[in-house]
Order: C-alpha cells, then sequence, then structure tokens
C-alpha cells in the first residue's frame, strides 16, 4: 500500500484545508483464543479505559478510532473476535479485507501461544496479504512468572513469530505498556512509514520486534 498523499476532493464548497486532507480507513483484525484480552487492548486503545469485568465477546466486536498524519485523517476500523470455537465461522468477516491481523494469546497462558498455530493456518486461508502480529498480552502477570518459564514462553513467541514474519509484542492493556506501539507499527508498515521505536528483545523486558525477520 502506498503513502496516503493524494487530495481527496471533497466537493466545491469544501475549505481548501478540508480538500488538502487525505482520508484512509484500515481494517486491522483480532484473533485468538477466548479470555487472552482483546477487547480489552481494542478499548484501551480507542477510548483510553481499562475495566477487568469485561464480558466476554459473543461473535464479534467493532471499534473505530480516528488518528492524523500528516494531512491524512487514518481511521482504524478494529474487529475483535470471540475466541470460543463456536464463532470461527465469523472470521471471515474479521479477516478478509484486513490491512493487519493480530494473532493474540495470554503470556500466562502457554495454550494460548499453542493455538495460534490453528488461527494463523485459518484466517490465513480468508487473507493471504495481511500484515501479521504476534502479541502477548498480560505483560504485568507475565513478569511474576519463574524465570525458566518466562524464558520458554519466549523463545516460542520468537519462533512463532519468525515463522510467521509477524512483528511480536508483548503488551499489558491495565498497565498502559506497548498499547498504542502495536498500532503505530500496524501504520508503519501498512504505508511503509519510517519508525524509530527501540526494539526490545531480552527475555523478561515487554518485547517490540519489528524488523528482524
Amino acid at each position: 500500500m502506498s503513502t496516503p498523499s493524494s487530495p481527496s476532493g471533497g466537493g466545491s464548497k469544501a475549505t481548501a484545508a478540508e480538500a488538502a486532507r487525505n482520508s484512509v480507513s484500515l481494517k486491522v483484525g483480532m484473533i485468538g483464543d477466548a479470555q487472552i484480552g482483546k477487547t480489552s487492548l481494542m478499548v484501551k486503545y480507542v477510548e483510553g479505559t481499562f475495566d477487568e469485568d469485561y464480558i466476554q465477546t459473543l461473535g464479534v466486536n467493532f471499534m473505530e478510532k480516528v488518528v492524523s498524519i500528516r494531512n491524512t485523517d487514518i481511521t482504524f476500523s478494529i474487529w475483535d473476535l470471540g475466541g470460543q470455537r463456536e464463532f470461527v465461522n465469523m472470521l471471515p468477516l474479521v479477516s478478509n479485507d484486513a490491512v493487519a491481523i493480530l494473532f493474540m494469546f495470554d503470556l500466562t497462558r502457554k495454550s494460548t501461544l499453542n493455538s495460534v498455530k490453528e488461527w494463523y493456518r485459518q484466517a490465513r486461508g480468508f487473507n493471504k496479504t495481511a500484515i501479521p502480529f504476534l502479541v502477548g498480552t498480560k505483560f504485568d502477570m507475565f513478569v511474576n512468572l519463574a524465570e525458566e518459564d518466562q524464558e520458554e514462553i519466549t523463545k516460542q513467541a520468537k519462533r512463532f513469530a519468525k515463522a510467521m514474519k509477524a512483528s511480536l509484542i508483548f503488551c499489558s492493556t491495565s498497565h498502559s505498556i506497548n498499547v498504542q506501539k502495536i498500532f503505530k507499527i500496524v501504520l508503519s508498515k501498512a504505508f511503509d512509514l519510517k519508525l524509530t521505536l527501540p526494539e526490545i528483545t531480552m527475555t523478561g523486558e515487554p518485547l517490540l520486534i519489528y524488523q528482524q525477520w
């Protein structure tokens, strides 16, 4: 996708400033097992709030957030698929036309990382071009795990991300760790923009790997 630059027009009554503004929509899908924090991450990014008592997503959640960059209004259209297997028939709704797909897992539950393989395989069946992200949630709880468990999960996540050619990000919604950065990286990858965020690669740190593979 090319960098947005051409004016979108806007009719004869539009002011020059309005006419010069471009508007682009970016669809982002969020996929992964139930109760790993997909909805929490979406709400935190869009509204800036965190609530531990979200009701499980039944089907699909959808929210939008507009960010401005240069002369362009970019609307993030975020689609969050409920993680129970009975909602897998709604996967095309979330995957189709997505510019990026966040494959998410709970850093404290290894089974949710293992599930990513199947989610990835199924989503790729509907969308082969979306930019993949591997996102580990609940980093604030992950740091309390035994060191060897942190090491094992980090190694496996890096291995998966490399195989998927995905950016790898560990985040915490409740502690506002790397939430904004996920979507900054989505934006930079979608429009091939230069990003100066330093990468974080060490075990025990909130990983941010988006250039290595």
